[in-house]
């Protein structure tokens, strides 16, 4: 995978931020590239050890970490989470909602809907929509309060395009984050808080495997122009920019980070 390109500027130096999902694959990236930019990173992750192993690796790095158990849709998790955050660095200034279940479900006839449960949809919308929705909800007050904060949601290019069927209800659970950033932006702006989201294409993490990659690389030549596989140094970029104060006059908006498979 491409290496990111190096940092000449620690935007972040002085803040703190918090990644969900971030033990693993493009969270870890997010954790990674922030810490570069000067900030102390909260390491959150429902996987402990994972989010332990990454916020160790960073304060091996130089940075001040740490890493915290949470289950995005549970309330208890996440009021648990906040209190390590401040407990540790006092303050949170970005929010990074990067937590979510991706999830097919198996079809027995080309794309029978029929064969999607309300479990299956519900599970999804469960962590993805108001999984993110706790998260703001807790950190929310304490960056109103201090008249300063960053709320990077994550959506997917496959709102944009569409998607198979056996993804619609993780297309529409990313669509709902859309409606969730628009709204929320009008309502807090006022307040100091800037509410963006990314939108990243299909993604190569080292979760792939070798079958899986070269089907990315296939439809990454065929959708866009930039012709290549996306990795989560692609992304990096986009929500350090949105996390720092080159972005202070940005609110309510969507970075479409996918090689220019969906142009707007």
């Amino acid at each position: 995978m491409r290496a990111a390109a190096p940092v000449t500027a620690r935007r972040l130096s002085g803040r703190s931020a918090l990644v969900t999902g971030a033990g693993h694959g493009i969270g870890s990236a997010y954790a990674r590239r922030l810490a570069t930019e000067g900030a102390n990173v909260v390491v959150a992750d429902i996987d402990a050890s994972a989010a332990d192993s990454v916020a160790r690796e960073l304060r091996d790095s130089g940075a001040d970490a740490l890493g915290v158990a949470v289950d995005v849709a549970q309330e208890g998790s996440v009021r648990e989470m906040h209190d390590a955050a401040r407990e540790a660095f006092g303050r949170i200034d970005v929010l990074v909602n990067n937590a979510a279940m991706f999830a097919k479900f198996p079809v027995s006839h080309g794309d029978d809907l029929g064969s999607l449960t309300v479990e299956q949809f519900e599970a999804v919308l469960r962590v993805n929509v108001i999984g993110t929705w706790l998260c703001i909800r807790e950190l929310l007050p304490e960056m109103v309060e201090q008249g300063y904060g960053k709320i990077i949601n994550v959506s997917s290019g496959t709102v944009f395009k569409g998607s198979g069927g056996d993804m619609i209800h993780y297309v529409a659970s990313k669509a709902a984050i859309l409606g969730l950033t628009r709204t929320l932006a009008r309502v807090v702006g006022p307040s100091g808080v800037r509410v963006n989201c990314i939108a990243p294409g299909l993604t190569v993490t080292e979760s792939f495997s070798e079958a899986q990659l070269q089907v990315a690389r296939e439809r990454a030549v065929a959708e866009r122009p930039l012709g290549r596989v996306e990795t989560p140094s692609d992304l990096v970029g986009a929500v350090a920019f949105l996390a720092s104060a080159d972005s202070d006059f940005m609110t309510g908006q969507t970075m479409v980070v996918d090689g220019g498979a969906y142009m707007h």
